[in-house]
């Protein structure tokens, strides 16, 4: 479906979600006043008609009308707005551009993140995975500084934190190798095709997993944080993991706990959280957080 269509579609969803339940005569109205995407032509019923279908479709939203002769138009499974999938982070996305494009005229008080160059290369590894397609490329590894040629199976792709990465799985080791997209050099699809291993599902292989790190040495624990009563309002707002819960709370601090794999990256997230947050439990982990603290102050002492 083109992306024009989807917006008009995540338009409609948004339109009527906002509004709970709304009229034909309203949300045509709404329609014609949104030039961007109307160009000031009214929605035909029999376009309306189609579009709930599709939208069916693509977001696996109900749209129905009130019995009873008021015809108000309300999204049925409106809870499912808030799951965490492909369908709704597109609904989301759309939904973001659709509200960018009626803010042109204070596009210079719209300030953007900028997204590094790594989606050059999502359209070409998706269209690899879905012809199961062995690819070739040429990636940037950080820690070595050089260049190395790779050929693998692209099994599945990640978005975390504004960036794009792909789990491939070498042709030569038969290892899985997490890849960031912006670090890819060279890009080039395989005349060779491989069959989906049955031993990979992506949703286990990331299980547990706080963000991009696949540790599978290390363990889901029980993770428990003392996070200050201030600094938990955004974790209320933004849970670090979908396993987070909130299992005390004072005027001072809260108590949560996430069933995860204790790895580098959610290391990282706590010390960024500085002085806010402390770890509880398990201890070894409590131990490595006291130990990068004292390296940081150490660093400090020295100058």
């Amino acid at each position: 479906m083109a992306l024009d269509k989807t917006c008009k579609l995540a338009w409609l969803v948004d339109t009527i979600y906002k509004a709970k339940k709304i009229s034909f005569e309203e949300l045509n109205c709404k329609w014609k006043e949104n030039e961007d995407l109307s160009g000031g032509v009214e929605m035909m019923k029999r376009t309306f008609h189609k579009w709930k279908k599709d939208i069916f479709d693509t977001f696996g939203l109900i749209i129905e009308s009130e019995k009873g002769g008021s015809y108000n138009y309300y999204i049925v499974n409106a809870e499912d707005i808030k799951n965490c999938s492909i369908e709704n982070w597109l609904l989301s996305t759309c939904s973001v551009s659709n509200s960018l494009l009626e803010c042109k005229t204070i596009k210079n008080r719209i300030l953007l993140e900028n997204v590094p160059s790594g989606r050059e290369y999502l359209d070409p590894i998706l269209s690899a995975m879905k012809e199961n397609r062995f690819i070739h490329i040429t990636y940037y590894n950080y820690w070595r500084g050089d260049e190395r040629e790779h050929y693998v199976m692209p099994l599945c792709v990640k978005l975390f934190r504004q960036r794009w990465y792909m789990v491939g799985r070498v042709w030569s080791t038969n290892q899985d190798i997490i890849y960031c997209l912006d670090r890819i050099r060279a890009f080039r699809p395989s005349s060779h095709k491989f069959d989906f291993p049955k031993d990979f599902d992506p949703q286990d292989y990331f299980l547990g997993c706080f963000g991009i790190i696949a540790d599978q040495d290390c363990n889901i624990e029980t993770v428990k944080l003392k996070v200050t009563a201030g600094q938990a309002n955004y974790l209320r707002d933004l849970p670090l993991h979908e396993s987070q819960k909130e299992t005390e709370t004072t005027d001072d601090y809260s108590v949560f706990e996430l069933r995860v794999r204790p790895t580098y990256d959610l290391q990282q997230e706590i010390l960024w959280n500085m002085d806010n947050v402390e770890v509880l439990e398990p201890k070894w982990f409590r131990d490595e957080i006291k130990g990068a603290a004292k390296r940081i102050l150490a660093n400090y002492k020295s100058k």
